[in-house]
């Protein structure tokens, strides 16, 4: 296998890319790790930093998956052009979709704020949107695991913020790994840490400072919490009856597939 440079886990120091981090490092059910430098996650790149892209190029990536769906890209711009890096755009659900609600949410409009994400309503729209994307997305995680599997590594899956969709991206691989739910967690958990927070521009229409009502309203939507990832696994129970299943059946990963992505994430 190509050596691939050795980073750490967790930078920081990226100006313009949010939430970025390595995977490497986290256990297997059966005593083996993923390997470090192969698989990162991050938040969108379309504000990097000319630091940022020489950081981001020093990985020596072969493909960045991005999840972002025509509404993200249209708000924050298209990903900058990383020399040599292949770059597939696979729109997932956005928990907050529509250029209408972002707008809505950058103008801080406190009642029709209220009205969608008030009484427990933006939470709910998480938890549906994490059941929905396990439920009707297979044929795209497949898709990436097969492609993983075939040697597009090392990888970066992003979407807007790096927390929900390519989150949930990220936990499926690591699923498919055989990774401990404990630890999957923990790395999703880490979208939490202030420096990984998603970084909201506001409009020219809004006011200077976010009411703490409005942050509030928010919050849910900006934070990783573990009951959106156990309505994942819940919803893999459901449908599938068990991990095994949903990895076989429903991502159509046969066991030879699985053992090329395991002899090549894990040491």
């Amino acid at each position: 296998m190509t050596q691939t440079p050795q980073v750490p886990q967790d930078h920081p120091g990226l100006a313009e890319v949010r939430n970025f981090r390595d995977v490497g490092g986290l256990p297997t059910v059966d005593g083996r790790r993923v390997r470090s430098g192969l698989l990162f996650r991050s938040g969108h790149l379309a504000h990097a930093t000319a630091e940022d892209a020489a950081f981001l190029a020093g990985l020596g990536l072969h493909t960045v998956f991005d999840f972002r769906n025509a509404a993200d890209i249209k708000l924050e711009g298209p990903d900058i052009t990383l020399p040599g890096v292949r770059h597939v755009n696979i729109p997932l659900t956005d928990p907050a979709d529509g250029a209408e609600f972002w707008a809505m949410v950058r103008d801080g409009a406190l009642d029709e704020l209220r009205a969608a994400l008030g009484d427990g309503k933006a939470a709910g729209r998480m938890t549906e949107t994490y059941r929905h994307i396990i439920t009707t997305r297979t044929e795209d995680h497949s898709r990436v695991l097969h492609d993983l599997a075939e040697g597009s590594v090392p990888a970066l899956m992003h979407c807007a913020a790096g927390k929900d969709r390519a989150g949930l991206s990220v936990a499926v691989t690591l699923l498919a790994l055989g990774v401990e739910r404990d630890a999957i967690e923990a790395d999703y958990l880490k979208s939490n840490d202030p420096h990984h927070r998603y970084k909201l521009r506001r409009s020219d229409h809004s006011t200077a400072g976010m009411p703490p009502e409005v942050a509030e309203l928010l919050a849910p939507l900006f934070g990783a919490h573990a009951d959106y990832l156990a309505a994942a696994y819940d919803t893999i129970e459901r449908t599938w009856g068990s991990t095994e299943s949903y990895l076989g059946d429903g991502l159509k990963l046969a066991a030879a597939t699985r053992e090329r992505l395991r002899d090549r994430f894990l040491v």
